[in-house]
């Protein structure tokens, strides 16, 4: 890969992570800026919140793993560096999707309306089971992070990085085997939170359905906040499941990189489409939030006057 293409990747890279570090960054300032004026915080903000952190560490980890890549790439022959990377990768990333599954499911259990029991007991439990679930989430994805460090050896980096040199044994191929089943046991443990979400979704779209049938036969023909409601959330939980399926792939792109090293061109540009996941749905939760949207038109009212100022 040419110096000027790496160089152009990088700038990519750079404007990705500064978009996704600004808009996180912004819903955590807020929604910490709120908690800390009404001695509160309401629990779709704690969610928010944790979503936001959780995806600025998953945003800086993709951004170092693009760095190594390009800058460093002989640290891919070193087993303790790769092992504290892969770790904190594993970490924020299931951290990120635990995260949204429970902004998806908070969605639903608010917004959706079904009579059944056990739905109507949820709806009442979620608002204080919400820092209890947050707290298991991190609980339940460092106890699956743990495994990717002790798994990993230094005999299987140290052939992918040799392999140019000499030729395959035995002990490589195993080792090989060894660390793809462990990467697709990972990215097959996040179909389960991916599942809840588009079950959340799936409800919510049986309850808009439901809803807009009653509407229809009350002949009802004023603005309906519950529709507005459904609408927004429906927005959210899909906009989660289409980034999501997309940063999954390109997650797995990435990780052929201990198998195929001529293939560095086609793992960063995977990497860069990794970074869109955690960049870009910030902003589509800001826009479907209405605190943070008014707070945003805020500042960017602001910033508009002040390069108007600036210009006069």
């Amino acid at each position: 890969m040419s110096e000027e293409v790496k160089s152009t990747l990088m700038i990519i890279a750079a404007g990705e992570f500064s978009m996704g570090l600004l808009g996180n960054a912004f819903i955590g300032l807020v929604n910490c800026m709120d908690w800390m004026k009404n001695r509160k915080i309401a629990s779709i903000d704690l969610i928010l919140t944790s979503l936001a952190i959780s995806r600025i560490c998953l945003l800086c980890m993709i951004l170092l793993d693009c760095l190594i890549l390009v800058l460093y790439p002989d640290v891919y022959a070193t087993g303790k560096q790769m092992r504290i990377i892969d770790f904190f990768w594993t970490l924020t990333n299931h951290l990120s999707v635990w995260f949204a599954t429970c902004l998806s499911i908070f969605y639903f259990l608010k917004i959706a309306n079904f009579f059944h029991p056990l739905f109507l007991w949820m709806k009442w439990r979620i608002d204080r089971a919400i820092p209890r679930i947050l707290l298991g989430c991190l609980v339940l994805s460092v106890v699956i992070s743990l495994p990717v460090a002790e798994n990993l050896n230094d005999d299987f980096r140290l052939c992918v990085k040799t392999k140019w040199k000499t030729n395959l044994t035995l002990r490589c191929r195993v080792n090989k085997t060894q660390y793809a089943s462990i990467k697709v046991c990972l990215n097959l443990l996040t179909l389960f939170p991916f599942s809840l979400s588009l079950i959340s979704f799936l409800l919510l779209i049986l309850s808009l359905w439901r809803h807009s049938r009653q509407m229809q036969l009350s002949a009802t023909r004023f603005r309906d906040i519950s529709i507005e409601a459904h609408m927004g959330a429906m927005k959210a939980v899909i906009s989660f499941l289409l980034l999501f399926l997309t940063y999954s792939l390109s997650f797995l792109t990435a990780t052929s990189r201990y198998f195929m090293p001529e293939a560095e061109l086609a793992v960063m540009v995977s990497e860069l489409i990794a970074l869109i996941y955690p960049s870009s749905h910030s902003f589509i939760l800001i826009l479907g939030n209405n605190k943070l949207r008014q707070a945003f038109l805020r500042v960017l009212w602001k910033a508009t006057y002040i390069l108007k100022r600036r210009n006069f």
